[in-house]
């Protein structure tokens, strides 16, 4: 007796989701798989996360594009898991559930004034300048003086998005209302914060040198935040990655200051750890660091010597965290879906059947695209091994016809958005764009969704 096709839910179509399903696709496995997504267009973090000036990097969306355009694999856009398709409920239509969701929350920053007007995540302010539907189009950008706290390459996009002059992103596709916004910003310096040596940053090489090339914006380093102790030195011996990063800081330093005469700066500070986001009248007034030294190891110890900067707004970009997702069991320290190798496992560390991770949500925020691939590749063999080893018994959706999830999610209101689909919307979107075609217009919110595709209201 032949076993039936196998039935795959994904869910989240970002590079994670997207890479895992491709994956499947190709091995021998009789399989039909489906890519659930939130929102009405795919690519995730890829499209809603890398800074408009990037294109380089958002050139990974004609891969995924790709993948997705050979039709072997099923796109069902605008389908909220947990609101409009629960866990049970996916039983149903699959064999297993693959939770490749991301992490899109802030990371926290344990220090006082964190809540106060004028402090913000950078992964907000990111899915405001790249037009996530889920945030405002406007943000307040009425300062001069701010501060970035992160010594990543989202700190680098923050400071440098806010630096810019906004006329130099009109050939990207930044949208219009974000254009405006940053035009009309009297920005003239922002600070970026690290805790840690110029060894120890986890900057680009790359994403640094660009900071050096963003017209009429000179980047400030100060020699006094320079230290390096045995452990920065094996990390420059070791990695040539670090050792181009601390060249090019080095280099920065020995600039001569009538050297220095653009009209904004951008300002690298590090052993500066934050103690405090200092408020008055419930508004940022200031940023207070403790200078930090290295305890010979690479890492950092406080000395109790305060600083504080006065600043009008703060942005914490000290990383991502992943979201909770319905019955799906959680990590809350470590923001993570608990899993061993890719297989999802509850409290006791037991096996929840047929339930799998991908992607940050698996492994956490960290790594690069190249690493999405080989941790999908360990999900998608340790799926297949338990396929092969359940034999008949793996099989366990009810309902194993393609059409009768769509029929279900159709009977409860929610209307999926195909690979057709989301081609009309992009067409939609660019024929909206302005002529030279720099501005994408982004999709709205699903509550004020019209699709234009399909002519509901989302």
């Amino acid at each position: 007796m032949s076993t039936p096709t196998l039935r795959v839910a994904v869910v989240g179509a970002g590079p994670a989701g997207i890479y895992a399903a491709d994956i499947l696709a190709k091995t021998d496995l009789d399989v039909s798989i489906d890519l659930f997504e939130r929102l009405p267009a795919p690519f995730g973090l890829v499209r809603y996360g890398v800074a408009p000036d990037h294109p380089r990097i958002k050139q990974i969306i004609v891969a995924l594009h790709n993948i997705l355009q050979r039709g072997d694999i099923r796109l069902l856009a605008n389908v909220d898991y947990g609101t409009d398709v629960k866990l049970e409920e996916l039983r149903q239509f699959y064999d297993a559930i693959i939770f490749s969701t991301g992490s899109i929350r802030d990371a926290a920053l344990p220090v006082p004034g964190v809540e106060l007007d004028g402090s913000y995540g950078a992964a907000d302010f990111v899915s405001w300048y790249d037009g996530h539907p889920d945030v405002p189009r406007t943000w307040p950008l009425d300062d001069r003086v701010v501060a970035v706290i992160g010594a990543g390459n989202v700190a680098l996009d923050v400071a440098r998005v806010l630096a810019k002059h906004a006329d130099d992103l009109l050939p990207t596709e930044v949208p219009a209302n974000v254009h405006a916004a940053l035009k009309a910003s009297p920005i003239t310096d922002v600070h970026v914060f690290a805790r840690r040596g110029p060894a120890q940053v986890k900057f680009s090489p790359l994403e640094l040198r660009e900071l050096g090339h963003v017209p009429d914006v000179d980047v400030v380093v100060y020699p006094e935040d320079f230290d390096f102790d045995e452990g920065s030195n094996l990390a420059i011996r070791s990695s040539n990655q670090t050792k181009q990063v601390v060249k090019t800081l080095t280099d920065w330093t020995l600039r001569e200051p009538e050297e220095l005469t653009a009209s904004r700066r951008i300002h690298l500070h590090f052993l500066h750890a934050p103690v405090e986001v200092v408020g008055e009248d419930g508004r940022v007034v200031a940023l207070r660091t403790e200078r930090t030294e290295l305890t010979g190891d690479g890492n950092v110890r406080g000395t109790g010597q305060l600083h504080d900067w006065p600043v009008e707004a703060v942005y914490r970009a000290v990383g991502y965290f992943g979201s909770p997702l319905p019955d799906i069991p959680f990590d809350d320290v470590a923001g993570v879906v608990p899993n061993q190798g890719g297989r999802v496992v509850d409290g006791s560390g037991d096996r929840v059947p047929g339930i799998y991770a991908t992607g940050w949500i698996k492994r956490g925020p960290v790594g690069l695209i190249g690493h999405t691939k080989s941790d999908a590749t360990e999900t998608i063999r340790n799926l297949r091994e338990d396929v092969e080893a359940g034999g008949p018994a793996a099989y366990t959706a009810v309902e194993r016809e393609p059409e009768a999830v769509t029929a279900f999610l159709r009977a409860k209101g929610v209307e999926p958005i195909d690979w057709h689909g989301w081609e009309l919307l992009d067409a939609y979107e660019r024929a909206l764009g302005e002529p030279e075609g720099r501005e994408r217009v982004k999709v709205v919110p699903r509550e004020d969704m019209v699709d234009v595709s399909l002519g509901r209201k989302g």
